[in-house]
């Protein structure tokens, strides 16, 4: 008899392959889940926090969110990327959370941040269900890490803003993520 799939199983098996999105270092990467839109309303995720508790996209109710999307924390990009968004947060307003999002592990999530003094921007794990890579399409298949980019949602819930890098060694363009948000205040 074979064990039924859960949730993340099923999800995994009916998600969308898309190539020629994202680049790993000028490989073609095949990215799997079902990409989000602007427009579209902002799928639930469930991600966990450097004390390893889950938490909902809709915990930040009332509020704009700018997820910061990246592969892994402990590479120079990834914490410039980090760094910019937490920098860019001092100037906005308290209607605004950043969230920055990856398959790292909360705990190193959190060792990145406290010797950083990394302080305004909420830190999650999608290592946990791969929740957030397959509902917003950033599951890079081949080494199971999240592709690099940003996604703004406004206080409705609706996706204003999606970005998918070209490649894993470029940055997102921070002008734009900050110019769509401010359109949101």
């Amino acid at each position: 008899m074979q064990t039924p799939l859960n949730n993340e199983q099923t999800l995994y098996l009916c998600s969308v392959e898309r190539k020629n999105v994202f680049h790993l270092k000028g490989n073609p990467a095949t990215l799997v889940g079902n990409p989000v839109k602007v427009g579209d309303e902002a799928p639930e995720i469930i991600a966990s926090d450097s004390a390893f508790k889950d938490v909902k996209l809709s915990d930040f109710h009332d509020k704009i969110v700018v997820l910061s999307v990246f592969p892994s924390i402990d590479t120079p990009i990834c914490a410039n990327q980090t760094r910019t968004f937490n920098k860019k947060a001092t100037s906005l307003s308290d209607d605004v959370a950043i969230v920055t999002i990856s398959k790292d592990l909360p705990f190193a999530l959190g060792r990145f941040c406290a010797a950083e003094g990394i302080d305004k921007v909420y830190t999650l794990s999608d290592f946990k269900f791969s929740r957030f890579g397959l509902e917003y399409g950033f599951l890079v298949k081949e080494n199971q890490l999240l592709a690099r980019g940003v996604v703004v949602i406004d206080k409705s819930r609706t996706v204003r803003y999606v970005e998918i890098t070209n490649d894993i060694l470029d940055e997102p363009d921070y002008d734009k993520a900050m110019a769509a948000v401010k359109e949101l205040l």
